[in-house]
């Protein structure tokens, strides 16, 4: 399938999808939106791939909502249309999804970069949600994920002037993984993607959903979910050949069953 805003390939068991709007510095729009959607059901339907990488361009991963598509909307139209909600298939994914980050990420782009399950931020990236000086607010989950990530004050503090973050700042604060040279934020995204890849998918996915599972519930119920799903790996062939080649001292060959 064609896309005409996003860049959508692959390399070994990693999926790697570019948002490709330069003049716009990657500006989402509904139309990118759609295709991000549609690569991403692409990909968690690829039984050959094990993680997905996001990214954007050295300038930006993206800078926000594109506000000419949304200057006109209406209060009825965004509510019946439950515009924004779409934007959530990225928060979804089972599979692990790293963003790579670089320049801008504002507004929507730092929203994205936050469904995202690791974010890896070249030197240059720069985080923040300056909706209220379009006289709005964060509408795809600034102000719930980032209060997650950084606490309430810096929220407060990004959510109602608009500051942002430099890349270093977002690493001290925990919003982003760690920070990288620019020039190397691709080969590092990747390693770490492959890395992930490489090992047995049904763990993967069942760690990634008991960590998610932390900022839903209680302590106690998270813990029994985590021993459910750990329970439950016993059943898999790769938890077997996993420990059978830890005590053989060699590497596992995971089959993802």
């Amino acid at each position: 399938m064609g896309f005409e805003n996003i860049l959508v390939t692959t390399s070994g068991r990693v999926g790697i999808v570019t948002l490709n709007r330069p003049k716009a510095l990657n500006a989402l729009n509904g139309a990118l939106i759609a295709e991000l959607g549609q690569a991403l059901d692409q990909f968690e339907a690829d039984a050959g791939i094990g993680c997905i990488v996001l990214t954007g361009s050295d300038r930006a991963f993206a800078a926000g909502a594109d506000i000419k598509e949304m200057q006109a909307h209406t209060f009825p139209a965004t509510y019946t249309d439950d515009f924004i909600t779409s934007w959530e298939r990225l928060s979804r994914c089972r599979k692990p999804v790293i963003a790579a980050v670089a320049g801008h990420a504002l507004g929507g782009g730092c929203e994205l970069a936050m469904m995202c399950d690791i974010i890896l931020a070249a030197d240059n990236a720069r985080f923040g949600q300056p909706e209220i000086r379009l006289g709005v607010m964060p509408g795809a989950g600034g102000s719930q994920r980032l209060a997650r990530a950084i606490g309430k004050a810096k929220t407060m503090e990004m959510c109602l002037t608009g500051r942002t973050l430099s890349a270093e700042e977002a690493d001290r604060f925990g919003l982003v993984s760690r920070v990288v040279p620019l020039a190397n934020l691709m080969d590092e995204s990747m390693k770490l993607a492959e890395t992930i890849a490489s090992l047995s998918l049904p763990a993967v996915m069942m760690t990634k959903e008991s960590v998610n599972r932390a900022f839903e519930t209680t302590l106690s119920e998270g813990i029994r979910f985590e021993r459910r799903l750990f329970q439950a790996l016993f059943a898999t062939a790769d938890q077997k050949e996993g420990m059978s080649a830890f005590i053989d001292k060699r590497e596992p060959s995971f089959e993802n069953k």
